[in-house]
């Protein structure tokens, strides 16, 4: 049976957070999976940061961490990088941008090998960026331009904006490049800074300071945390 799923608005690797992945390895085996490839464009200082941050995290929670350090699709086919993830409890994919993560992980051996793990059971967390590309769809966040790239695929029902309280400031045409032409089976999903919606692939629960949101045309659904929803598809 496939794992948990956990898609997170922001505050990966944080003590805000410890609480969300705690939840996400119980009852799994006490390896933390890190991959910041997201942030790989970014240079080795980003990379330290974010592989500084997962330790700490880590270590509050008091499991192994394992950094599978993909920077590039070379990387990404290592085989001795894939084999990091084979005993993961805890899948975690950082922020940066979401168009390099999904472009350097689709159809490699490092995400066959996640893939294989969060179907035998262990969770799958996506942060940010690592939110984005779980969908099948991943917009430029950076540029105006209106189209958008394929995700991971992962969860081709979903469309994921997080940052939400303050996306729409960075992007404000975001929310509108997420909505149009979007199936009535397709749900269109905001999640605030330190909140987390954890379940999947359809049955969903909130954990967090703030709140996931339902998106439509001209509408918006509020849940907190502790509430449960449900996405079509």
């Amino acid at each position: 049976m496939a794992g948990l799923v956990a898609l997170v608005g922001s505050g990966e690797y944080l003590p805000v957070m410890t609480a969300v992945d705690a939840l996400l390895l119980d009852g799994r085996p006490r390896t933390f999976v890190q991959l910041a490839t997201a942030a790989a464009p970014e240079g080795a200082t980003s990379l330290a940061k974010w592989h500084a941050l997962g330790r700490e995290q880590a270590a509050r929670l008091g499991v192994e961490q394992v950094v599978v350090d993909v920077r590039d699709r070379a990387d990404a086919d290592r085989p001795e990088l894939a084999d990091l993830v084979g005993d993961a409890g805890l899948v975690y994919l950082s922020g940066g941008s979401p168009t390099y993560l999904a472009q350097t992980l689709r159809g490699t051996a490092v995400w066959t090998a996640i893939h294989r793990v969060w179907q035998g059971g262990a969770s799958l967390a996506g942060c940010s960026a690592g939110a984005m590309a779980l969908t099948s769809w991943v917009p430029s966040i950076r540029t105006v331009a209106a189209g958008a790239d394929p995700g991971l695929g992962l969860l081709p029902h979903l469309r994921v904006i997080p940052h939400f309280d303050r996306m729409l400031g960075w992007a404000p045409d975001l929310l509108t490049r997420a909505l149009v032409r979007s199936p009535d089976d397709l749900s269109v999903l905001g999640i605030d800074e330190d909140t987390a919606l954890v379940g999947g692939p359809h049955e969903w629960t909130v954990h967090g300071r703030q709140a996931v949101w339902v998106l439509g045309h001209g509408a918006r659904q509020e849940y907190r945390a502790g509430a449960r929803l449900v996405t079509p598809g």
